[in-house]
């Protein structure tokens, strides 16, 4: 069976799907991401979908309960490199990739990871400061 490569770059995993996508190998990568997220406490995840040129029900809904598992461990998801066709197809299949974002390529979807990762940070601080536990200078 064959294994999708999971690679960290700084706190974000980059998954690069290079192969056609078995149900089982959906599965694999699933766990194997799940594993990597706790691993290393990375905080986002990119999937590149550029080399599919068919997307099924199934990997549609893989990629979203990804998203979904990603959420849980903290880790944001955006999927980039999405060709016209495979997003008219998950339309057509009526799979709207719920908390998935979407990105044209890797550098952006690292862009937007980073954006949200700061709007986040934000608002931890924001939520510090108005119930009190921010230090306060004297």
């Amino acid at each position: 069976m064959e294994r999708v490569p999971v690679l960290k770059i700084g706190d974000i995993l980059l998954v690069s799907i290079q192969i056609d996508m078995s149900d089982q190998t959906a599965v694999t990568l699933q766990e194997d991401l799940a594993e990597r997220i706790v691993a290393t406490g990375a905080h986002g995840v990119i999937i590149d979908i550029t080399a599919l040129d068919i997307v099924d029900s199934f990997v549609g809904r893989m990629l979203s309960t990804i998203a979904s598992i990603s959420k849980v461990l903290d880790a944001e998801t955006v999927v980039v490199g999405m060709r016209p066709a495979v997003a008219i197809t998950l339309v057509e299949l009526g799979l709207s990739l719920n908390g998935i974002r979407t990105a044209l390529n890797v550098e952006r979807g690292m862009e937007l990871i980073a954006a949200t990762r700061e709007d986040d940070l934000d608002l931890d601080e924001a939520d510090d400061v108005e119930s009190g536990s921010a230090a306060t200078s004297a």
